[in-house]
């Protein structure tokens, strides 16, 4: 059964966030969608500085079964990426919560959660209510 934190948020794509005490978001994919993807062996994740809207793609995971797009849980500006995960891929799979997470996000409304699933939520999408 998939592990779905309490304290974080999530999209119906697969994403969860963390929001930081600072407000800045960290995110990554969820135990779920890494299961669902199998062994992951390649992120493709912007850079610093770059900013999106809500639900824009803003990167990629190429496992051995499939290739999925990320989509950007809210709309901001990134100010870090996990560069572990350019020789480390499969810390996606190990430790999405974790070590696995892929970028951090400055929101452009750091009080708008639009959108966003709670962990009771999510789990009801993904059927292991």
């Amino acid at each position: 059964m998939a592990v779905i934190p309490g304290d974080l948020f999530y999209t119906a794509e697969h994403e969860y966030v963390r929001f930081g005490p600072d407000g800045v978001a960290q995110i990554g994919v969820t135990d779920y969608a890494q299961r669902e993807l199998g062994d992951v062996v390649y992120v493709e994740l912007p850079q610093v500085g770059a900013t999106f809207d809500a639900h824009d793609v803003f990167g990629t995971v190429e496992a051995v079964k499939a290739v999925s797009e990320l989509f950007s849980p809210l709309a901001g500006e990134i100010t870090a990426v996990n560069g572990r995960l350019d020789k480390e891929p499969a810390l996606v799979n190990s430790d999405p919560y974790g070590e696995g997470w892929m970028l951090r996000l400055r929101p452009r409304d750091a009080t708008n959660r639009e959108g966003l699933l709670t962990a009771a939520q999510y789990s009801e999408r993904i059927g292991t209510s």
